[in-house]
């Protein structure tokens, strides 16, 4: 059973404590987990955070690494000691001090060799960090190991002299430490510490002396040991942040990267814009909201500039000032040319910039989330058509079996006698049971999930010619210069990406849809087949009957929308399906005036090239 909080002994507690507290594990040379308390100074997290992102960036921004930077400060301190010493020999010597010519020599030999190694290109490699083994030894030797022969011989021939050589050693212990394996800086650390013993001992005579010196250098030795270990901790240290601040930083621009990518590919618009009305960013899908056709400048650009974005600004400004906007968005209309508008629904995010000198506070900006209104409600309706092909299609597949049965009956009614009235009843039925039969078989061949054949290579010119001349003889339309359908075809096969049934079938859904509506003067209904530059072809079927009604037309390509009281309302839609099956388009222009064309259906396909064995089919009136 747990102790209430106030019978814990504090041992217990002290303990609850350090188990509470968060700390952060790092990996340690001692054989356990260091442990550092981000919040043991009170410091402000953010502040932390700014700094720490500052010197990732400093590191990333370096062009060595710091191991680098380390062998080559090791260089110049070699060098500028070596410097010291010949000057302190001279300075000795100019004093009148008693110097000895071979510390002067070694002090001599030392600098030469710790400049050349600093200075002359061909020593570069010794001071610089390597990979390869042998050649790390090398280094070793002409840095670590000469400074230990040197400052060792300096300091046992210069015991008792005016100047005390022991302080250098520290400085190969600490390199090594920074640029060796732990080994190697632990053996180096003994030998100097040897070295140590062996300088106290060659340098006392009485029994008490020699005891204080070797506990002296004793505890020097020890404190290199600790110099060696805690020298190679905070090199191994800085080595795993640099690498951690350099992979962070190659992430966050990797996202940042990868923000940028879809922002840029996104449908919607997005609009960053400070409180001055100024834009600081927006993507090509907001620049193509903004104007009437084509794309805005790219930011940053003012929405004052430009009277049609008043209404913009506008809201710009109210969202600011309120710093509150509706969750769902507001629509605001933007008026291009008399009679051109565009309704985008606007949707408002705050969020503050940091601008250099402002510290902690800075510019309010807004981002705006831009939407065409007609192109969500064209989504929204596209799946809620997918939806209801669905189950349309199932309601389709029940229906075959009955309406199959029906049929079989009355055809079975119309072989026997009967009456003039019933046998009109039984037409009647007949009839009714076909046009049953055309429109589930227009809804299970555009059902979701149904077969698509791939696009093939077409004559349009040749398949355009027969299709119009078989339409125009089940409709009993005599072909001719007075004739109501006048046919322009190229003068040559015009190959085209298509399916030929299906380009048969789009065909005579236009034709029948312009031969309910149009006159019957000559030339009432118009064919033509075109090229459209080098990639594209385009076929208009156009006819003079009345024009399609402003508030009727965004809906003639919707499946069971129809004018006509006995029409299913799939013929443009089962054409739109098809031609979306073969990346063409088909898009309705209503002309004014006196136009003969004033409804003018035009479907844009893709040219192919033809089989050599298909350029020579015969073009039939």
């Amino acid at each position: 059973m747990d102790a209430p909080p106030g019978d814990r002994r504090p041992g217990d507690r002290r303990r609850g404590d350090r188990r509470a507290s968060p700390r952060h594990a790092e990996s340690s040379w001692f054989g356990h987990e260091s442990y550092f308390d981000p919040g043991w100074a009170g410091g402000n997290p953010e502040l932390d955070q700014r700094l720490r992102s500052l010197w990732s960036q400093r590191i990333v921004g370096a062009e060595d690494s710091a191991l680098t930077r380390i062998h080559r400060t090791y260089a110049a301190v070699r060098a500028a000691f070596g410097l010291a010493l010949v000057a302190a020999q001279g300075a000795g010597n100019l004093f009148g001090a008693r110097v000895s010519l071979p510390l002067t020599l070694v002090c001599i030999a030392y600098a030469v060799q710790a400049i050349a190694l600093w200075l002359l290109p061909r020593f570069q490699p010794l001071t610089t960090p390597v990979a390869s083994p042998p050649l790390r030894r090398r280094q070793w030797l002409a840095t670590i190991g000469v400074d230990l022969l040197a400052f060792g011989a300096l300091h046992l021939m210069g015991s008792g002299g005016p100047i005390n050589y022991s302080a250098l050693l520290v400085l190969p212990v600490l390199m090594a430490g920074a640029m060796s394996t732990r080994l190697i800086a632990l053996a180096t650390a003994a030998g100097v510490a040897l070295l140590l013993l062996a300088g106290a001992w060659r340098g006392s005579f009485d029994d008490g002396a020699i005891a204080g010196s070797l506990l002296q250098s004793g505890l020097a030795g020890l404190g290199l040991f600790v110099i060696a270990l805690l020298s190679g901790e905070l090199a191994a240290r800085l080595a795993r942040e640099e690498r951690a601040a350099r992979g962070s930083l190659e992430l966050a621009r990797q996202q940042a990267q990868l923000n940028r990518l879809v922002i840029e590919e996104m449908v919607d618009g997005v609009l960053v814009v400070d409180a001055r009305q100024r834009v600081r960013a927006a993507n090509p899908a907001a620049r193509a909201l903004l104007v009437d056709s084509g794309l805005s400048p790219p930011a940053p650009f003012g929405l004052d500039s430009r009277p049609v974005w008043r209404p913009l600004a506008q809201a710009v400004a109210r969202a600011l000032a309120d710093r509150d906007w509706p969750e769902a968005g507001r629509e605001l209309t933007l008026s291009f040319e008399p009679g051109h508008q565009r309704t985008l629904r606007l949707r408002v995010r705050f969020v503050r910039g940091r601008t250099p000198g402002e510290g902690n506070a800075g510019e309010p900006l807004c981002v705006l989330l831009l939407e065409d209104v007609r192109i969500a409600q064209a989504r929204l309706r596209q799946e809620k058509l997918a939806a209801m092909g669905r189950v349309s299609a199932g309601i389709a597949h029940e229906i075959r079996n009955p309406l199959a049965a029906i049929s079989q009956a009355n055809a079975l009614l119309l072989e026997d006698e009967l009456a003039p009235a019933q046998h009109r009843l039984a037409r009647i039925v007949a009839d009714n049971v076909d046009r049953l039969k055309r429109i589930v078989d227009d809804v299970m061949e555009l059902a979701p999930g149904g077969p698509v054949s791939p696009p093939l290579p077409v004559d349009a010119t040749a398949e355009v010619g027969c299709t119009a001349a078989e339409w125009a003889r089940t409709v009993g339309l005599p072909l001719g210069p007075c004739s109501r359908l006048q046919v322009e075809l190229p003068a040559g096969p015009l190959g085209v990406g298509f399916d030929p049934e299906h380009l048969r079938r789009v065909l005579v859904n236009l034709l029948d849809n312009a031969g309910r509506h149009a006159s019957q003067a000559p030339g009432a209904i118009l064919l033509r087949v075109a090229a459209a530059g080098d990639t594209l072809a385009q076929l208009v079927v156009a006819s003079d009957g009345a024009a399609i009604a402003p508030e009727v037309e965004p809906y003639i390509f919707e499946p069971f929308f129809s004018t006509r009281s006995r029409g299913a309302g799939l013929g443009l839609y089962i054409c739109r399906e098809l031609c979306e099956r073969y990346g063409a388009s088909i898009e309705y222009r209503r002309h004014g005036g006196d136009d003969s064309a004033r409804n003018e259906f035009v479907v844009t396909m893709k040219r192919s090239s033809l089989p050599a064995a298909d350029t020579s089919l015969p073009l039939h009136p």
